[in-house]
């Protein structure tokens, strides 16, 4: 299943009315931009808007409502409708290593199921995190 989130925001400019929403693929936004600091830069590419407009200026003031999250981005939007991205960020991150983990395993060591070892598991996932830390 995708990560997928979908984002929506109305406003107004010149007269002209805006109603956009957009479906994010969390993973492709993530891979683009991996220092997000505003999904506005995202909803304004997705729909053609210049981000050194004053029509993306209009926009930056209004906030995007966030809904029906899939994958693991489910469990990282709270109920009042904010995402939280540095969690999600890391659990992806963290999913991602256990699939290159496994993978692996089961080639050096012949382990088909690395959550059947949960001693094992850790192992590699710890000695993974500091490898990325040196």
């Amino acid at each position: 299943m995708k990560n997928t989130l979908d984002a929506h925001i109305d406003f107004s400019f010149k007269g002209e009315n805006y109603d956009l929403s957009s479906t994010l693929d969390l993973d492709e936004v993530l891979d683009k931009y991996p220092d997000l600091e505003s999904l506005h830069v995202v909803m304004a590419i997705e729909h053609g808007i210049d981000t050194y407009s004053y029509l993306f200026d209009v926009m930056l003031v209004e906030d995007i409502r966030l809904d029906n999250p899939q994958g693991l981005a489910a469990g990282f939007l709270t109920e009042d409708g904010v995402f939280d991205f540095e969690g999600f960020s890391a659990q992806r991150s963290k999913s991602q290593a256990l699939i290159s983990l496994g993978v692996i395993a089961a080639q050096e060591m012949g382990v088909e199921n690395l959550d059947a070892q949960p001693r094992l598991r850790a192992a590699l996932l710890r000695a993974y995190q500091l490898g990325m830390e040196a």
